[in-house]
């Protein structure tokens, strides 16, 4: 097989990692990917929404399979255009990939089919959303409808600061067209998990659960971010739940899409909290979570490659998982969610690599042989081990040895687990 990855972040780091350890796969592409890649794949220098020059990339290539990582060019159609084309692609039409690209419409297809999520509200009127706001209480969460890079979400544990929310996104359009509607929803208390499954053609593979930190610093502190951090497994969350998520969850959802005419194929990320009345939807993404790609991948025990090409063909396939956790802790720019200096000198990153961890870049690129950061979110340094205990112990020992001026990252990633 030859594969194309399209994107360029830790999350599509992992996939072609995956791809280029899988023995039925001859070739992996990423496009555009980023210096840190190059071990593991061919970068190819195309923008992830040029889909004419994608296309025609992987037609000359002769590639097997792309597989779409970010949100951006599933939200711009890029599944519709390479099928147009008669190429093999993994990742949702332009239409399915709505139910992460709207979360007004993600509620409503839930309305409909008895999918358990938040009560909510959707408002294109900053006064008629305060109003609900007052009228609701705090905490509550404000939510842009559209994309936001993973930054579109607050959750307001103060009156005022949900009031300020709705002024930023509706009034400021501080995410342009995506905030100009917004979500309100009641504020949900429990242990979240990530639960991804493959699709397509009705066919659903679930994964591995994890667990991702959002908030910037320890102790859930901070602002929301792309993710700090992940583990998996979650060993809080119970077979039995996992069984009714997908049950309550990942089944009918995936059948909705079908109900309503827009089938869907590519990761069905669903982002969930164990309530009393059991587990409930926060978000659905149309593509892998990041970090949490980066701690699910390496624990499939089966040749990624084999199976991806039974999955697209409609043929069942046994697929397996490694035993051992795994634990990631991402380094991020000082400044991040906010501002942030790029160009600062990244330690010796082969030590890392050396004492038996996965480097998995994001944000990095190559000057002088040596790498700088190059974006918020630089890097995940992660450990598997027969326990969380110890791959949370391998990574923070060997990131304790490395000097991070300029950087950071969470000291306390699985916290939840060892309480």
């Amino acid at each position: 097989m030859k594969v194309l990855v399209i994107g360029s972040g830790g999350r599509e780091h992992a996939i072609a990692k995956q791809f280029n350890q899988a023995p039925s796969v001859s070739e992996v592409f990423v496009a555009p990917g980023n210096d840190g890649m190059q071990q593991d794949a061919t970068c190819v220098h195309i923008a992830a929404t040029d889909f004419e020059a994608l296309a025609n990339f992987a037609i000359e290539q002769r590639v097997t399979l792309t597989f779409v990582g970010p949100e951006q060019p599933l939200a711009e159609g890029i599944a519709d255009y390479f099928l147009a084309k008669g190429l093999t692609v993994f990742g949702p039409t332009q239409a399915a990939a709505r139910i992460e690209g709207s979360k007004s419409f993600a509620k409503e297809i839930m309305d409909k089919y008895d999918i358990p999520t938040a009560a909510y509200g959707t408002f294109t009127d900053a006064e008629e959303a305060k109003s609900f706001i007052r009228e609701q209480g705090a905490p509550i969460v404000v939510k842009a409808d559209g994309l936001a890079a993973g930054k579109g979400v607050i959750v307001a544990m103060e009156l005022q600061e949900a009031l300020d929310a709705v002024d930023d996104m509706i009034g400021n359009q501080k995410f342009g067209e995506s905030s100009s509607r917004v979500v309100v929803e009641e504020f949900l208390d429990g242990e979240e998990f990530s639960y991804m499954s493959f699709v397509h053609d009705g066919q659903i593979y679930p994964m591995v659960i994890a667990q991702d930190h959002k908030r910037a610093y320890d102790g859930d502190r901070g602002p929301n971010t792309g993710g700090m951090g992940a583990y998996s497994p979650v060993p809080q969350i119970s077979d039995a739940i996992v069984q009714e998520a997908y049950d309550r969850v990942v089944v009918p959802t995936v059948e909705a899409m079908t109900e309503e005419g827009i089938p869907f194929t590519g990761i069905l990320y669903a982002g969930l909290i164990l309530t009393e009345q059991g587990p409930k939807v926060i978000e659905f993404n149309a593509r892998f979570g990041d970090p949490e790609t980066q701690v699910v991948l390496p624990r499939m025990k089966s040749d990624f490659g084999k199976f991806m090409e039974a999955l697209m063909a409609g043929e069942s396939f046994d697929l397996e998982w490694y035993e051992e956790a795994m634990l990631g802790v991402v380094i991020a720019s000082e400044g991040y969610p906010s501002d942030v200096v790029n160009g600062r000198a990244l330690p010796n990153l082969d030590v890392l690599t050396d004492k038996g961890l996965d480097v998995f870049h994001a944000g990095t690129k190559l000057e002088d042989d040596h790498f700088v950061g190059n974006g918020g979110r630089v890097l995940l340094v992660a450990a598997k081990a027969a326990t969380l205990k110890e791959a949370q112990e391998k990574v923070y020992n060997g990131l304790a040895d490395q000097p991070w001026d300029g950087f950071f990252h969470r000291t306390d990633i699985g916290w939840r687990t060892f309480e």
